[in-house]
């Protein structure tokens, strides 16, 4: 019994830590090159999107939530620059996934920021918390291929990244 104890004891805590994915710099979990994992989400509007439904689609989540001030700068160049460009190419899906607010304001964010491109509600930062460390913060873009791999990943807004990223979106869309 006291084997079983100090056996315990001494590993447990080294179980969980290899059951706990490692993060990079930036909190993400999640890595390029690796499938993005699967999740169902509601959009403001009731719809219900499963992410694994959507392969053959280039898609682009952007989680964010409407007390962060990156994301209320970040969040109109995504309509205006990848949004407007691609809203009417089947072959493309923007989400993006408000952390952990209830629906009324999460409409009236996606309001306040001008955006039209689909808004989803992540209750309890689930979805996000598959991608990322629950809790790293946001804004953050993962961008997946037609196959259901994750090709970009990017955080906080800068430019010259978002200018790489709306170059890739371009160029798979092609």
């Amino acid at each position: 019994m006291k084997k079983l104890l100090f056996l315990l004891l001494v590993c447990l805590p080294f179980l969980a830590m290899a059951q706990e994915p490692e993060a990079d710099a930036n909190g993400y979990i999640v890595r390029v090159g690796q499938f993005a994992p699967d999740f169902v989400v509601k959009t403001t509007d009731g719809e219900s999107v499963t992410l694994s439904h959507l392969r053959g689609k280039v898609v682009m989540l952007q989680f964010t939530a409407s007390w962060c001030g990156v994301c209320r700068k970040e969040m109109p160049e995504i309509e205006k620059q990848i949004w407007q460009a691609h809203k009417d190419d089947e072959d493309f899906v923007l989400l993006g996934i408000d952390r952990d607010e209830p629906l009324d304001k999460v409409i009236d964010f996606g309001k306040q920021t001008g955006i039209t491109y689909p808004l989803a509600l992540d209750p309890g930062a689930d979805v996000f918390a598959l991608y990322a460390q629950r809790q790293a913060g946001i804004t953050r873009n993962v961008l997946i291929d037609r196959e259901g791999r994750i090709v970009m990943l990017t955080r906080l807004y800068n430019p010259e990244e978002f200018a790489s990223l709306v170059k890739k979106i371009n160029e798979m869309l092609k």
